[in-house]
């Protein structure tokens, strides 16, 4: 299948820097999206950390023996160690950390890859259909699932972005990752949380099924984003396939 893709970022309106990094890998072999946190250079320093070591894993051990899911796992590694290693060196940038979601194809694209830490999200859109394909690493994410929350009570309760895992953590414990069912026609959305808190997934899907160019569609959900409020960080990466 051929792959088109696009990536934007955009500080929103409300906010003065962008936290947010994003990293589209020129062939197409993978595309990060993270989201900082812990202060203005701090959130910056970790998401571009994080992407920029999790390219620079992937594309020195791209043909490697390792296993994707192996790779992936290590790349997600070393981000979190070299954001560790920023803190033990800047002080000042003790308490920052990032979120991370990547998606890689490997294998002759039979079979593609995703990780990811925290809150910023992959979704599939196939047909009308769009699929949530990660679970947000959450505090109102643990409650749903545990029955504590309904869906409709996370939208709004005060903790909804309390993190239980993120990058840039001596106690990283769980690093998700999932091989993907991807087919023609589909399109993969990889975004940070600047997206999701201001649409809705109907209005995601929408989006994302009525624009045919991915820079467009890039450009249509962060201007949709703005419309509504625009009160993070926005960052999108959408891949399409055709056969």
């Amino acid at each position: 299948m051929q792959r088109f893709f696009a990536g934007l970022t955009d500080p929103g309106l409300l906010r003065t820097s962008n936290q947010d990094a994003y990293y589209l890998d020129d062939l197409g072999r993978f595309f990060v999206v993270a989201d900082g946190m812990g202060g203005h250079a701090g959130g910056q320093e970790a998401s571009r950390l994080a992407t920029e070591t999790i390219y620079q894993y992937l594309n020195e051990h791209w043909d490697s023996s390792e296993a994707p899911d192996v790779m992936l796992r290590k790349a997600f590694i070393a981000a979190n160690d070299a954001i560790l290693k920023d803190q033990y060196h800047h002080p000042e940038r003790s308490d920052m950390g990032t979120t991370a979601v990547a998606v890689m194809f490997r294998d002759n694209d039979k079979q593609p890859w995703c990780a990811h830490v925290g809150d910023s999200r992959l979704y599939r859109l196939r047909g009308a259909k769009l699929d949530q394909i990660t679970t947000d690493h959450t505090w109102v994410a643990k409650a749903i699932e545990e029955g504590e929350l309904t869906v409709d009570e996370s939208k709004h309760h005060p903790w909804r972005h309390v993190l239980s895992q993120c990058l840039g953590r001596e106690d990283l414990s769980r690093i998700d990752i999932q091989a993907l069912d991807v087919s023609g026609g589909d399109r993969l959305l990889l975004c940070s949380d600047g997206l999701t808190e201001e649409l809705s997934d109907p209005l995601i899907a929408t989006h994302l099924k009525s624009i045919r160019s991915c820079p467009t569609a890039v450009e249509s959900l962060v201007d949709a984003a703005n419309q509504r409020g625009g009160r993070d960080n926005i960052t999108v990466v959408v891949v399409a396939f055709q056969d």
